[in-house]
């Protein structure tokens, strides 16, 4: 048996050796405050400033223009309130998705109990939204449009581009925010590609060390920060820099940019995995046919998920039922979907990393045929 094989890399990833340095070197060399004006203090400033650069340049932006924060969660929730605080004179409408992670979500719901009206697109049974029924929703008292580039449950790529689109043909000031956390360093989500004014992204999904996030933000945009204090991040997140995983951020984010060659090495992993699932019978594909490769929803019939999950631990191999954020709600996602709660209660996402193997897929699949197999009996 293989000792370890994870495979919950949506909820967070293993770091890679060159972040794991970096956030070395920042802790124990470089360990300074960035705001002291001292040696110490201007070498850990420039650690952070090269680490803005490097992921400033995998995401296809200005260093101006990204903002680190302390988490994606909190680079969602800054972009929402942001554009909110900005525009709520110009119009009170804002259109997403019914499939949003919960830090967007969230925020939406606290924004709809003070009277805003947001409008949450249907999607099909391949998890993406209609566009025409973007473009319907988005009207000239729209202030913003929040849709993810990828969804963390099943994988569905959404049109992020017929956002901006959308937004141009109504005539509305809305900005776009996009929420790039399970697409960054994956695929192409640059500003001029998705047509976004705002994007969200996060170090520990792509091998960096968790504590650390970063917001797009298009120059000109002026949002407001809602996290105050001592006016770092050029006043839009104040608070100390985590400068480790700041490090780490820049080294992981370097290492990804290979995403290319991963993706399509990736997509015959997938593939190949899933046509042996279907040919074994007992198991439903929940994630679309064109779905990011890195993220296969299963279901096992008539097993629920939570066995199916500690069996495959107690083997080794290490999988969760849906989003890690989503703490055992039935999945809203593969509900909006269309999926049956019976379906849906027996779905496990399996995510994969650009350092997965064909070995370890091989081994998650025999496992998955005897536990399907074991717990029907």
């Amino acid at each position: 048996m293989m000792e370890k094989i994870y495979l919950d890399n949506s909820a967070t990833t293993a770091p890679c050796e060159q972040a794991v340095r970096a956030a070395e070197y920042a802790m124990t060399t470089c360990y300074g405050n960035p705001s002291s004006k001292h040696q110490l203090g201007t070498d850990a400033a420039g650690l952070v400033s090269a680490a803005r650069k490097n992921v400033s340049s995998v995401l296809g932006c200005a260093s101006e223009e990204l903002f680190f924060t302390a988490s994606g969660t909190t680079a969602n929730n800054t972009a929402i309130f942001g554009a909110y605080e900005k525009l709520r004179r110009s119009g009170n409408r804002i259109v997403t998705t019914s499939v949003e992670h919960a830090s967007v979500e969230e925020p939406l719901k606290r924004l709809e109990a003070a009277g805003v009206e947001v409008i949450r697109l249907r999607v099909g049974a391949d998890g993406k939204i209609d566009e025409n029924e973007l473009f319907n929703a988005v009207t000239k008292d729209t202030i913003l449009v929040s849709i993810m580039a990828v969804n963390n449950e099943v994988g569905a790529i959404e049109p992020t581009a017929a956002a901006r689109r959308a937004v141009k043909r109504s005539g509305s000031r809305a900005l776009v925010h996009v929420d790039a956390v399970q697409a960054f360093g994956k695929i192409d989500v640059r500003p001029s590609l998705c047509g976004a004014d705002m994007i969200s992204v996060s170090a520990h999904k792509i091998h960096g060390i968790k504590g650390v996030g970063a917001l797009y933000i298009k120059k000109g945009t002026n949002i407001k920060p809602y996290v105050l204090g001592g006016g770092q991040e050029n006043n839009m997140f104040s608070g100390t820099e985590a400068v480790p995983a700041i490090a780490a951020f820049g080294a992981a984010a370097l290492e990804s940019a290979d995403a290319g060659q991963s993706l399509e090495r990736l997509a015959s992993l997938r593939d190949g995995f899933v046509s042996r699932l279907r040919a074994a019978g007992g198991f439903e594909i929940n994630s679309p046919d064109d779905a990011l490769p890195y993220i296969i929803n299963i279901s096992v019939t008539g097993c629920p998920s939570e066995p199916v999950i500690n069996a495959l631990s107690q083997a080794g191999v290490y999988i969760s039922a849906g989003s890690a954020c989503k703490k055992g709600h039935r999945s809203h996602v593969l509900t909006a979907m269309g999926i049956s709660p019976e379906r849906a209660d027996c779905a496990v996402r399996i995510s994969l990393s650009r350092s997965t193997t064909r070995e370890e897929l091989d081994f998650a699949f025999d496992e998955l045929v005897k536990i399907k197999d074991r717990i029907k009996r």
